[in-house]
């Protein structure tokens, strides 16, 4: 079992590989969002590698050069990470960049900016088995314990990124403005088409249909998953365990079905309750 460490940066738990209170800071205080970056925004394990590989090929028409030869934490940094921080700095414009922040710790330079947010949420309770299957194969994070065990930290939101429930809350609070999109995993599987029309749509991005064609094609779980810049397998095994098992594990919703037991999906569906109490959103897996 590794002793890994971990960093609170503002209440919010983060790993000690690759983050740091300089870096955090100097995203949220000094970072400057410009006004033609698309910003891709999850929760942990809620479909982001997915978003970014339709917003790459998006921003490409369709042509899958790009994605297939730049790897994606390249192609969209991670803006909270040391690494993503200075490859998002050097990367010219149009900017595509990932965050996992929740909205409080996000650029305040947003604000003043035209730039467009797409928030991808899922399903918690898939989250929480996506996320279990995670910590047990990237070494920056903490062993798990027993699904049990992880299911009540979770639940009370000291993990990476800290409480699903607040990232929700905070990001859905931008809901109704212009510059802010926001779809569910289960969307993107049950209409990935549909959803991409959207997607273009909201950014301005006029494709033909053949063009949209091929985003659809190539963001498939299937191509992203033979797509070596794209599937996390170049990720050095100091960092993930690759065989302990694959990054991209099943892309499929309801896997959570397989592990909870009915005592911990009602213990859940209580605590989901109380937290999501007056949001006046549905989801799908309401």
């Amino acid at each position: 079992m590794s002793s890994v460490e971990y960093i609170t940066y503002k209440g919010i738990l983060l790993p000690q590989m690759d983050y740091s209170f300089e870096n955090l800071n100097q995203m949220e205080n000094e970072f400057q969002i410009l006004d033609d970056d698309v910003i891709n925004i999850t929760y942990p394990k809620s479909g982001t590698n997915w978003m970014s590989e339709i917003l790459g090929l998006i921003s490409q028409k369709g042509d899958p050069t790009w994605t297939h030869s730049t790897l994606v934490w390249d192609r969209s940094p991670w803006i909270e990470t040391n690494g993503g921080l200075q490859r998002a700095l050097k990367n010219p414009p149009p900017r595509l960049l990932n965050s996992h922040v929740p909205f409080q710790l996000f650029p305040k330079s947003f604000l003043q900016t035209k730039a467009k947010v797409i928030y991808t949420l899922r399903d918690p309770k898939d989250v929480l088995i996506s996320l279990y299957h995670f910590s047990m194969i990237l070494k920056t994070l903490k062993y798990p314990g027993s699904l049990q065990e992880f299911l009540e930290e979770f639940l009370s939101g000291n993990v990476i990124y800290g409480s699903w429930f607040d990232h929700v809350k905070g990001w859905m609070e931008l809901k109704g403005s212009p510059n802010f999109f926001y779809i569910t995993y289960e969307e993107l599987l049950q209409d990935l088409r549909g959803c991409v029309e959207k997607i273009c749509q909201f950014l301005g991005k006029e494709l033909s249909s053949q063009q949209i064609d091929s985003v659809v094609e190539y963001a498939s779980f299937q191509k992203m998953k033979e797509n070596k810049k794209s599937n996390f397998s170049e990720l050095p095994d100091h960092v993930m365990d690759h065989k302990k098992g694959r990054f991209m594990r099943k892309g499929i919703s309801g896997d959570w079905k397989n592990h909870l037991t009915v005592a911990q999906n009602e213990h859940f569906d209580r605590v989901y309750r109380e937290n999501m109490r007056g949001m006046n959103n549905t989801f799908p897996w309401d």
